[in-house]
């Protein structure tokens, strides 16, 4: 079941979200995070954007949300898109039920574009955008450094309207 989430989600997020920080360069963050920012975080979003979790068996197995591309005012209508999932339920539609609940909300929002920033290499994760519609714009090589190397970063973006 995808759902709003609320602020007492902030321990099960750091549960999914922390091991990726920890293992992984999906997320350039480097240091767990605790369950305070996590709420911060939340709260931070939610003023303005969608985050939505799935909840199973009364557990928060994954999560998605947008955030504000950039902070000048001619970006207003982009976002940046963000989604993970429970390594052990990836490849069950867990993310493909997020992005469909929250791509929909985007639109009803009036939003123009939505980015999603993709540490390279991760065949997965673009798989995964560009069957939800996402098309490659920008490829950065070496702009992260995480574990002793150099990691490339991918934009993909999807357009939610038509060009004005």
């Amino acid at each position: 079941m995808v759902r709003i989430v609320t602020a007492e989600d902030a321990g099960a997020i750091c549960d999914i979200y922390n091991p990726y920080i920890k293992n992984t360069i999906i997320t350039f963050e480097e240091e767990p995070v605790s369950t305070e920012e996590m709420e911060n975080r939340i709260l931070k979003v939610t003023s303005s954007l969608p985050w939505l979790v799935y909840e199973m068996n009364g557990n928060v197995i994954g999560y998605a949300y947008a955030d504000q591309w950039k902070s000048r005012s001619a970006y207003r209508y982009a976002v940046e898109s963000t989604i993970y999932v429970n390594p052990r339920f990836t490849g069950q539609g867990i993310g493909r039920q997020l992005y469909e609940s929250l791509i929909p909300e985007l639109r009803r929002r009036s939003l123009h574009g939505v980015i999603g920033v993709i540490a390279l290499p991760n065949p997965a994760s673009i798989a995964f955008h560009e069957k939800m519609g996402f098309e490659k714009a920008a490829h950065f090589k070496e702009v992260g450094w995480k574990f002793n190397k150099w990691i490339d970063v991918g934009y993909w973006e999807l357009i939610l309207s038509p060009s004005a």
